[in-house]
């Protein structure tokens, strides 16, 4: 039986107006184009197609919510960075974003980073746009692609440019690696109120 059992898709968001209620807890999860984020998804929530992945860059344009028990939610982002989508969709995103980072129910962020090539400059940015009571936790993903000795210097490498103001785990959702850490982490966030620790 999977960890988040009751797991479903809500609700595609165009505009703010269209959010679910601010109640409850939900935490957003963001990335890259193409970095494994739907994967890590669906890896967490142990649902094979509860978010669609695709290998073409840009393929989540909306901010997808599921709900994975009663007030409790999950935030599918947009990618950033290349994304094969159109200008006007691009800049219908900040302010979707930005009403998203103002919710009472936001608890945090996962970031999903492909540990290939580390964190960039773009994944330290959500740092700034996290709020200082969100918590930020960082997948480093398709761990599976990397040796022992690679992956343990690259979450070093992680934890070192974070500073503490995130914590980072590697991951892979190919190979079940660091799944039940990102679950552990995840239903504690949901059920902890915000700013009270990591």
């Amino acid at each position: 039986m999977s960890r988040f059992d009751e797991a479903r898709f809500l609700i595609s968001a165009a505009a703010p107006a269209q959010f679910p209620p601010d109640a409850g807890a939900e935490v957003a999860f963001a990335g890259r184009s193409n970095a494994g984020k739907s994967s890590a998804i669906n890896a967490i929530a142990q649902r094979r197609a509860l978010a669609r992945t695709s290998k073409t860059p840009g393929r989540t344009r909306l901010l997808n919510f599921f709900e994975l028990a009663p007030l409790t939610r999950l935030v599918d982002l947009p990618g950033y960075g290349y994304a094969n989508v159109p200008q006007v969709e691009r800049r219908a995103w900040p302010p979707l974003i930005d009403a998203l980072r103002t919710r009472t129910s936001l608890r945090g962020l996962f970031v999903i980073v492909d540990s290939r090539r580390g964190l960039t400059p773009a994944d330290l940015g959500l740092l700034a746009w996290a709020l200082p009571g969100h918590r930020v936790h960082v997948l480093l993903s398709k761990a599976d692609k990397l040796n022992h000795g690679e992956a343990a210097a690259v979450l070093r490498a992680a934890a070192a440019t974070l500073g503490g103001r995130a914590t980072a785990q590697l991951f892979s959702a190919l190979e079940g690696t660091g799944v039940t850490q990102a679950q552990d982490t995840l239903a504690a966030w949901l059920a902890c109120p915000i700013g009270k620790g990591q």
